[in-house]
C-alpha cells in the first residue's frame, strides 16, 4: 500500500496524515458501516475508474440493508471520488469509499448517530500476491466457516462482516499460502476471503451460486465476458474436491481483478500453472479496464472528463 496526499473527508479535501475520526466511535467499536473497493486504471484517455457508478450504487444499498442512508447521491459519490484521484495526481489506483459512524453512538441503536463518508486512494498493485497474477496462487481450505445466510446482512459489504475473511486470510498465509478458501455451512465451496471463485472443467467455466455470496460486481463482470466469448457459464453448487479435478482455477475480485488458483491444499490443480481460458479471461478483463478493447466503453468513467463537468457547473 502507497499512501495518497490527499483523503476526501464529508465534501472536504483534507491532508492524509489529518484525515482523523475520534476513538469514541460507533464503526471503530462494532463494526457499523458500508465501504467499497474501487480501481482506476491508466488509459490512454487518462485514468479512469471500472464500474465507478455501480460501485456507488451498491454503496449506498449496502446502507439500505443496514438500515441508514448515504448521505450524497451515487453522481456526488462518483465526482468526489474522480476529484480525490485528481487532487493525488495518480493515473492509476484503488479507490475505498467508507460510510461510518465517526463520533459516539456507544449504544448499540445507531439511529441518532450522524453518518459519515470518507474516500480514500492509494496505490495497490497485486492484491494476492506479488507475481500471482502470471504465476498463480498457492491456497489453503479454511478452518473458518462462510456465515450462513441468516447469520448476517450478507448482501450488504458492511465493515463487521469482514473480520471473518480478515481472520481465514490471516490464517492461510501464517500457513504458507496466499489465500483461503471458505466451505459454507453446508460443507460448499463458497469463496475466497475477499474474490469469488471460478474453477473451468472440459471448456465451461463454473461458479458457486450468489445465495449468501455479495453479488460481485467482477464477478458479474467475467460472466459476461466469458459469455460474450462463447464459453458456458454454469452457477452450481460444488465441493472442494471438484476444485481438486477441475482443470484451471481462478480467483476474480476488484482486488484480486483475476488470478490463477494453481494449487490447493498443497495438491496441483490442473498442471499447476496458469490455464489457457484463465489467461484469456484475464486478457479480456484487462483490455476492458484499460481502455483497449472495443466493446463495453460504458464501464469506465473517465476521471477527467468528470472533473471537467464538475468544474464547469
Amino acid at each position: 500500500m502507497e499512501k495518497a496526499d490527499y483523503i476526501w473527508m464529508d465534501g472536504k479535501v483534507v491532508p492524509w496524515g489529518e484525515a482523523h475520526t475520534h476513538i469514541i466511535s460507533n464503526t471503530l467499536h462494532y463494526g457499523f458501516g458500508v465501504f467499497e473497493g474501487i480501481r482506476a486504471y491508466k488509459t490512454d484517455a487518462g485514468p479512469a475508474v471500472f464500474k465507478l457508478n455501480e460501485h456507488m450504487k451498491r454503496l449506498r444499498q449496502s446502507a439500505t440493508i443496514l438500515g441508514f442512508e448515504v448521505p450524497y447521491s451515487v453522481e456526488e459519490l462518483a465526482e468526489a471520488s474522480c476529484a480525490i484521484i485528481k487532487a493525488n495526481g495518480f493515473e492509476q489506483c484503488y479507490i475505498r469509499p467508507l460510510a461510518y459512524i465517526g463520533n459516539g453512538g456507544m449504544g448499540l441503536a445507531y439511529q441518532d448517530c450522524e453518518i459519515n463518508v470518507s474516500i480514500a486512494v492509494w496505490h495497490w498493485g497485486e492484491y494476492v500476491g506479488k507475481g500471482t497474477l502470471e504465476n498463480g496462487s498457492r491456497v489453503r481450505t479454511s478452518s473458518y466457516v462462510r456465515q450462513h445466510i441468516n447469520t448476517n446482512m450478507s448482501k450488504a459489504k458492511a465493515c463487521g462482516n469482514y473480520m471473518l475473511f480478515q481472520m481465514a486470510r490471516t490464517e492461510a498465509q501464517r500457513d504458507g499460502y496466499d489465500e483461503a478458501l471458505l466451505l459454507d455451512s453446508n460443507g460448499h465451496v463458497a469463496e475466497g476471503s475477499v474474490e469469488h471463485i471460478f474453477i473451468v472443467r472440459d471448456g465451461a467455466l463454473i461458479t458457486p451460486p450468489l445465495g449468501q455470496l455479495l453479488d460481485g460486481i467482477t464477478r458479474r463482470t467475467i460472466i459476461t465476458l466469458a459469455q460474450e466469448a462463447g464459453y458456458e457459464v454454469r452457477e452450481e453448487l460444488f465441493s472442494r474436491d471438484y476444485v481438486l479435478t477441475s482443470d484451471e482455477a481462478f480467483f476474480v475480485g476488484t482486488g484480486a481483478e483475476v488470478t490463477p488458483v494453481v494449487e490447493l491444499d498443497n495438491r496441483k490443480i490442473g498442471d499447476g500453472k496458469r490455464g489457457p481460458i484463465t489467461r484469456a479471461m484475464q486478457q479480456s478483463y484487462f483490455d476492458h479496464v484499460y481502455g483497449r478493447a472495443k466493446t463495453h466503453p460504458e464501464w469506465l468513467t473517465y476521471v477527467e472528463e468528470v472533473v471537467r463537468s464538475a468544474d464547469a457547473v
